[in-house]
Parts: C-alpha cells; structure tokens; sequence
C-alpha cells in the first residue's frame, strides 16, 4: 500500500497548515500549546474562524457546511490543526449533536440549530452518564413523560463536561418504561438549559480544575419538537454519534507537539556537563516514543485508506487503544523533564518554577480520562480480540 501523499494531497496539507498557523490568533495557539486554560471565548471565537472558512464541520452533509472531502483530506485537516495547537471544533457540537440532528432531525430541527451549532452561537453538552449509568448506559432512570404537546423531565446527569459554559443539553432519557428490552424505550431530547428546573453543579476534579458537572432535571418541561427522530428510537441515535465521537481519538498530532516540547525544555536542563537532552537513557526513552508515534501514524494512515468507501475499520479501536497511552505517555514526560517544577500549580510568576512546568501536572492528571471516554481502553482490547483477531 502507497502511504505517501499525492501531489493534490501534500498541496491541501500546506494550504491547512498555513491557514491553521495564520488565521487562528497566536495568543489561542499559544495557551493552547501549553495547556493553559482557554476560557469560553477564546474557544467560541476560534470555531467561528473556522466555520466562517468552512473548516469548522467538513465532516458534515454539504447543505450544512459540510465539504465533499476525501477521508485522507479529513485526517490531514485533523492532523495539522493538532500540530497547529488549534482548538478543536468543539466534539459536543462538531461530532456528536450535529451529526445526529443532521441525520435523523426534522428539516424544522436542521434549520433551527445546524447553522448554530456549526457558528458555536449555541454551546451544547452532552447528558448521557448518570450516577449508575455510566459505562452501563442501557440502565439509565431519567425519564421523560409526554404530557400534551410536552415532556416532563425528571432526572440526573453526571460528568457532564463543560456544561458551565453550555446553551444547551442533549439528553437521553427514557420515554417508555415498560419497553421489553433496556435499549428501548429511549428518546433523544434537545433541552434548553434555561428552562425552569435545570440544576448545574460543579464538580472539581483531581487536577483541581471545573471541566465537569452534575446536572438535575426537576419537572422540566422540554416541547415534543425537541425529540430528535422517532420517539423511542434514541438508542440508535445514541450509538450513531458514539461512532462520531470515536472520529479523531488517535490524537496523533496533539502528541507529537508535547514529544516535541518535552525535548525542547530537555535541552535547556542541565545535567552533570551537558544537558537531560544528551543523557542517554532519556534519549533512548524519547527515541522509542518517537517509534511509537510513527507506527501510530502509519496505521492510522491505513485505516484512513481503508475507510475512504465509507466501511469502518475495526482497526481504529488500534488507533483509540494507543493513541489513549501515547497521549499519556508523552504527557508524563513532560513532567518528568519538569521536575520539582512541576509541584507548584497556577502560581504564576510567584515563584522560580516557569509557567510551561506548572501546567505539567495538571494536564497530566486530567489526561488519565483519554483512556476511559470513548470506549475505555478495556473496551478497545476486547474488539480488538473479537474483530481483529478472531479469539
């Protein structure tokens, strides 16, 4: 199989990488790059950079902002916005409500929210896990009762990421308590966050962050205009968008610029004569994920080719399973390489430690998750030995 660009093909990679490098403001880039924290604006003006350039949803039906792009196109516009550090369009509203109100909503529904939700002039979250639901989905209790032209919506979602900032919320609940199987009975509703009875409550994380929350429904009253397709038929919805949100969770790009960091501050760490760059055994520990992310990157680009008529490749749980652990593995050495460093959190210029080291340990932490969403990495190895190897 021929992995190398076409002459098309490398012309499109430089046109992504010289919009990605110039258009979205360097400031983004930059916090981006060193995880700092990007707060609600800067990530809403970032998308709307991109969706004025049709680079924001590219994935999605032409009609719709969507552009007729090849699937080698797709993963280099990925690629390079990783290697760019540009915010990702946001997943809640590019690859997973999106696509799913653009393929089941009503025409009503797709005019209503699809040019929105590309513009981030609407933020959704997503309200799926509950306390005893999480992986475990098919078990959810929230329920929604049709009352006349309504739904009344009782229930409790749980790390639900993002929601302080969010519009919106898509949410499963279950519509038919009585259905034979758990997978059905369960409809899928476009809920304003505004509405009376709608509880956010933050949840702190171990990175001492606010990304995630709990979110209660106490008698909210949700239009039946709201269910997207069928009521009842929200499960398949439901899995329709977990295959898009699985879309671009190799991450490649994202890795290789922290590798590409961790280097960049070695060089500047002194050990004995020379600096922690030249140490022999961190060299040998930097070439051997360099080796890993080239086979990643190969095996990506497989997948990518064998996808382009549209059949998923049971190899791309090969590209969540290691993607997950490269990302984690190239995040610990940057602390690593940060060392004391590292301890300090948000201090800012109170003490000597700089800022680049101070935002190691939190994003470390808060990266253990890439091996959990998306199909934890348990998951992956199961269809792994079901669809790959035949056991």
């Amino acid at each position: 199989m021929n992995l190398a660009l076409t002459e098309e093909e490398a012309a499109f990679r430089e046109e992504m990488r010289t919009f990605f490098t110039t258009q979205i403001p360097e400031e983004t880039r930059r916090r981006y790059r060193s995880g700092e924290p990007l707060g609600r604006d800067a990530l809403v003006e970032s998308q709307r950079i991109l969706n004025a350039a049709g680079l924001a949803v590219p994935h999605w039906p032409v009609e719709w902002g969507g552009r007729e792009w090849s699937a080698v196109q797709k993963h280099i516009w990925l690629d390079e916005m990783q290697l760019a550090s540009v915010p990702e369009p946001l997943a809640f509203n590019a690859n997973m409500v999106g696509p799913v109100i653009a393929a089941f909503g009503s025409q009503e529904l797709k005019e209503r929210f699809l040019p929105a939700t590309a513009n981030l002039d609407i933020w959704w979250c997503q309200g799926f896990s509950e306390p005893e639901a999480g992986s475990d989905l098919a078990s959810l209790k929230t329920r929604a009762v049709r009352d006349g032209d309504e739904y009344v919506l009782n229930g409790q979602k749980t790390w639900t990421t993002l929601a302080q900032y969010a519009d919106w919320i898509f949410v499963l609940a279950r519509t038919n308590p009585d259905a034979p199987k758990r997978q059905a009975g369960i409809s899928f509703l476009l809920v304003d966050l505004a509405s009376p009875g709608v509880t956010v409550r933050p949840i702190r994380l171990i990175d001492g962050g606010y990304e995630v929350n709990e979110v209660f429904f106490e008698d909210v009253r949700v239009p039946a205009e709201n269910v997207v397709g069928e009521e009842n038929a929200g499960w398949g919805y439901a899995k329709f968008l977990l295959g898009n949100e699985r879309a671009g969770v190799t991450r490649l790009g994202f890795s290789k610029v922290r590798l590409a960091q961790a280097k960049e501050h070695a060089s500047r760490v002194v050990v004995g004569s020379g600096s922690l760059a030249e140490d022999p055994l961190f060299a040998a520990r930097v070439a051997e994920l360099e080796n890993e992310l080239v086979a990643l990157e190969l095996t990506q680009l497989r997948v990518v080719a064998d996808s382009a008529g549209g059949k998923p490749s049971p190899a791309s749980s090969l590209l969540k399973l290691r993607g997950s652990e490269l990302q984690q593995a190239t995040l610990e050495l940057l602390v690593d390489v940060a060392g004391p460093d590292s301890l300090p959190v948000d201090a800012g210029d109170a003490v000597a430690a700089p800022v680049w080291a101070q935002r190691t340990a939190p994003t470390y932490l808060n990266y253990r998750k890439v091996s959990i969403y998306s199909g934890s990495s348990e998951v992956q190895r199961s269809i792994i030995a079901s669809s790959i190897l035949g056991l």
